[in-house]
């Protein structure tokens, strides 16, 4: 991978770092900061086998969990990652690239546009659906999509969420894989957008 680009990389890699974590408290009580955006709910599940299991399923805010995963190409045949804090990983920070949940009644395609203007600030000119997968089918009904953005123009600024921090830059396909390699992309949603979108670039 071309010097500059790595060093790029680590320089928001960097700024991302976790210094350390602490819970939330008040009076001497652990408390959210917020309405907490994850929770559980037991459900007793019946079987066509007669059989009774019991099994915890995770809510995600109002929905499912599920989301888009988009890997942008610009015009340039360059791929445009995100680095951004991931505060309970290994390294504390991801690499990989804009994803978002899909709000209730919006369409997989039109949730990956969005993410794209919102994160990075590109329009694509084409989108490619690669796959869609199951994120936990053990808890979760979350069911994501993964695209790929053709011909990307940055046309806006960043709009990014409260305490949503996202930094990103381009590099070659290749280079993309070689950081994957490296172990320095390390999500299982980037690892297969990769994989998928081998046979369109």
């Amino acid at each position: 991978m071309r010097k500059e680009k790595l060093e790029e990389l680590y320089q928001y890699v960097e700024e991302f770092k976790s210094l350390y974590q602490e819970p939330v408290r008040k009076r001497g009580v652990m408390r959210p900061k917020k309405a907490p955006f994850l929770s559980s709910q037991a459900f007793q599940c019946y079987l066509n086998n007669g059989k009774l299991i019991v099994r915890e399923k995770l809510i995600k805010g109002k929905g499912d969990g599920s989301a888009a995963i988009i890997l942008p190409m610009t015009i340039d045949k360059n791929v445009i990652m995100v680095v951004e804090p991931r505060v309970f990983t290994k390294e504390t920070v991801g690499v990989g690239f804009p994803a978002g949940y899909i709000e209730k009644g919006e369409e997989p395609e039109i949730a990956a546009l969005r993410e794209l203007r919102e994160e990075i600030g590109c329009l694509p000119k084409e989108m490619i659906h690669l796959d869609a997968y199951y994120q936990d089918e053990g808890c979760s009904a979350a069911y994501n999509h993964i695209y790929l953005a053709r011909d990307c123009e940055y046309k806006f600024d960043q709009q990014l969420d409260r305490d949503e921090y996202i930094r990103y830059f381009e590099c070659t396909f290749d280079e993309t894989l070689e950081l994957e390699e490296m172990g320095i992309i390390t999500s299982a949603s980037a690892k297969l957008a990769l994989q998928k979108a081998k046979k369109y670039i």
